[in-house]
């Protein structure tokens, strides 16, 4: 009777385990909640006309400007969320930075008997790094994903350490990775924007650009042949799309991280936590063909350069540099971060901008010193700014220039009287009063600028006190006869 009930249990237990199995849902696998075929065609036209802000299904996503990194649209796009296979993006680009693509490897046990999306490696099969990355990110394979950690790190743990200290070194503070391949895990996780950004970064690598824009590859397993599809709907199917990767897994639910490119905008688009692949699909077409509709790059580097020759034939040509070497000066701005913006194109052609600076700067002045700022505007929002800097160096006066001012001044001052001119004696005498006047009260000023120099010690002071008192005894005598 125990026998039965024992063997009874055993085959209920496994039956059960079985059943749970089926249900069991790894990285892009078919949903068994969900028809995955869908019609791309009929997506696409009835949501090509997008431009005004959609509404979508995903729980969250982004749109970005590759050039700026400017966020075009944004749904939670800083929320933690689950990240599925578009984690492969990460793999895919360590790959290419620590690996020979001609490399063989041989499949480990661990490797082949991964689950979920798979290439359909065996233990033992013997392929190369870069048919590898092929069935990485077309098809998403999950046991490629672990081959791959493993000839790198070792193991898929040691790969992990490797994968979140370039996501440190790429600033992504909200990114931490568990695996190779995106199968949930508590601690595996990111943002759509720092999944963006991710995205981003990997695309100006040449080997990933070509891969994620593969439509069809064939891979050699063992010698043999393997024809394998990517898995991103978009891909040859929306206009200007070149990748980069699904995802999806029961945590994450649909995820699709999307590169397009129509005349001089290029974007990023993410959308994570989507209900079913029809929903992932249109959400991301929809974002694409808003963003398109509604922004436009505008060269904001070379606007504000014809503006600041104006503000350097006007604003800025007045400024005045207290005991400099030199009255001369030359001024410059810092370039902008991003030359290119993307504005709304009802914004793109109400650009202006606003100047703040000071006047008066005491010498000495370094190079690349801040005179101001100049804020740029897309009507009333602000879109970047610049700094204003001096374009030169120019040093404090010393002892030595007060004394060639002196001089410079008493050379300069012409004390002849216009002879030409028809006036009476006593009105000449008056004008030859008035200019000794004048020269008696510069040299008076220079001397007393050398007086109080700081740099002038105490015995040359008491040397000029007494040319300072001769000159105001010379004033007074000149003010008594005018």
């Amino acid at each position: 009777m125990l026998k039965k009930f024992v063997k009874t249990s055993i085959i209920l237990f496994i039956l059960i385990n079985f059943l749970l199995s089926s249900h069991l849902i790894y990285a892009d696998d078919i949903s068994f909640h969900e028809e995955e075929n869908i019609d791309i065609n009929q997506i696409i036209e009835t949501n090509a006309q997008e431009n005004n802000l959609p509404n979508i299904n995903s729980r969250s996503a982004v749109v970005i400007d590759r050039n700026s990194s400017k966020i075009l649209f944004g749904k939670e796009e800083n929320s933690i969320r689950k990240m599925a296979s578009t984690t492969k993006i990460m793999t895919c680009l360590l790959t290419i930075e620590n690996c020979n693509l001609t490399d063989i490897v041989e499949i480990s046990k661990k490797s082949a008997s991964t689950g979920g999306s798979r290439l359909g490696l065996k233990t033992g099969d013997k392929i190369s790094v870069n048919d590898l990355l092929y069935g990485l990110m077309l098809c998403s394979g999950n046991d490629t994903a672990v081959a791959l950690a493993e000839y790198i790190s070792g193991s898929v743990e040691n790969f992990s350490i490797l994968m979140n200290n370039k996501a440190k070194k790429l600033g992504l503070v909200n990114t931490n990775f568990e695996t190779p391949h995106g199968l949930d895990s508590a601690n595996h996780y990111t943002t759509a924007y720092e999944l963006a950004l991710l995205a981003n970064y990997a695309l100006n690598n040449e080997t990933f650009l070509k891969i994620v824009g593969t439509k069809t590859y064939i891979v050699n397993i063992n010698g043999n042949q393997k024809q394998i599809s990517n898995s991103n709907e978009l891909l040859g199917n929306l206009q200007g799309v070149y990748g980069v990767k699904t995802g999806f897994t029961n945590g994450a639910n649909r995820c699709l991280v999307t590169a397009c490119k129509r005349d001089n905008l290029d974007i990023i688009c993410v959308v994570l936590g989507a209900d079913t692949k029809n929903f992932r699909t249109k959400d991301s077409i929809k974002l694409i063909e808003y963003s398109f509709q509604t922004f436009i790059p505008v060269n904001i580097q070379e606007l504000l350069d014809k503006k600041f020759e104006e503000y350097k034939n006007n604003s800025l040509s007045n400024l005045k540099i207290i005991k400099g070497k030199t009255k001369n000066y030359s001024v410059k701005i810092s370039p902008l971060k991003n030359g290119i913006i993307p504005i709304e194109k009802n914004l793109a052609k109400d650009i202006n901008f606003s100047i703040d600076y000071n006047l008066t700067f005491n010498a000495p002045i370094d190079n690349n010193t801040i005179i101001g700022n100049i804020k740029i505007f897309a009507g009333t929002q602000q879109i970047s700014s610049t700094d204003i800097l001096f374009d030169c160096t120019i040093d404090k006066k010393d002892f030595s220039d007060y004394f060639i001012d002196f001089f410079k001044y008493y050379k300069n001052i012409n004390f002849n009287i216009n002879t030409n001119q028809k006036t009476s004696y006593k009105a000449s005498f008056s004008i030859y009063l008035i200019k000794h006047f004048l020269l008696c009260s510069q040299l008076h000023l220079l001397l007393l600028q050398l007086f109080l120099h700081q740099h002038l010690e105490f015995p040359y002071q008491i040397l000029l006190l007494k040319p300072l008192l001769i000159l105001l005894y010379l004033e007074n005598q000149l003010l008594n006869h005018l």
